[in-house]
């Protein structure tokens, strides 16, 4: 049996054999990975800035094709009702709360717009919470940033003990509501970058990926055919090996 494996025909056969099996296991994965990538976020278009107004108002929802839209408003900050965000670091994307804690802090500054509205401005990051640099500029402002979507009042894990006054653990318009009594606060909040302050990491909006399933059908195909390879090798090698066990017919004597 080994004599017949070994045969140089028969090694041919392994050979083409592995080779097809490998081939076409790699391109059942190459497949696979084109189905896996196409659920994965994209980045979308990046529009020119538009007016914070046009896309967030009051007491409505922000569109989800809005997130990250560079905006701009103008107006002037209200000091008085100045905020820390704790235990938050530098990047919008990264973990609040308590995983976070004491890594610094979201300078949150309500800016009052011409129509009497409050829209919520992260100006910047700060490491401590007596910062100088978390100081209001005066006077009229225009401020360029990315929108986002408000947190929820449960998204981080907050301290047992809560937070001193003048501070949050979210971007809550909810919660602002409350601590900014009597105002009409605009839905989410705008991420911009101001001077003295180091500034929070915001994406570009994204769009969902759709998963293609003519590239998973595909991937099967491919593996379905390398169990065909397989079973094709075995059958030609278990009829060598049966053909070299058979007897030799005996010669024909000559009458």
């Amino acid at each position: 049996m080994l004599r017949t494996l070994l045969a140089p025909r028969m090694l041919g056969l392994h050979v083409l054999a592995i080779g097809v099996l490998v081939s076409f296991i790699l391109l059942g994965r190459w497949q696979l990975g084109v189905f896996e990538d196409s659920g994965k976020p994209a980045s979308a278009t990046d529009p020119a800035p538009v007016a914070v107004e046009s896309l967030s108002a009051v007491g409505t929802q922000i569109e989800g094709t809005s997130v990250g839209r560079r905006v701009t408003a103008s107006g002037s900050y209200d000091a008085a009702r100045q905020l820390l965000v704790a235990d938050r670091r530098p990047d919008v994307a990264a973990p609040g709360g308590n995983v976070s804690r004491d890594q610094g802090y979201w300078v949150l500054t309500p800016l009052a717009l011409g129509d009497g509205t409050l829209m919520p401005v992260v100006r910047g990051w700060v490491a401590k919470a007596d910062d100088p640099g978390i100081a209001v500029p005066p006077g009229e402002v225009t401020v360029s940033g990315r929108l986002r979507s408000p947190e929820g009042t449960d998204s981080v894990q907050r301290r047992a003990e809560g937070v001193p006054e003048g501070q949050v653990q979210t971007v809550s318009t909810a919660e602002l509501i409350n601590l900014w009594r009597g105002q009409k606060v605009r839905n989410g909040f705008v991420v911009a970058q101001t001077p003295g302050l180091t500034p929070v990491k915001v994406s570009a909006p994204v769009t969902g990926g759709t998963l293609t399933w003519r590239n998973l059908a595909y991937a099967a195909n491919w593996w379905i055919f390398a169990g065909f390879a397989v079973f094709m090798w075995f059958h030609f090698v278990r009829d060598a090996v049966r053909s070299s066990k058979s007897p030799e017919p005996e010669a024909v004597l000559e009458s």
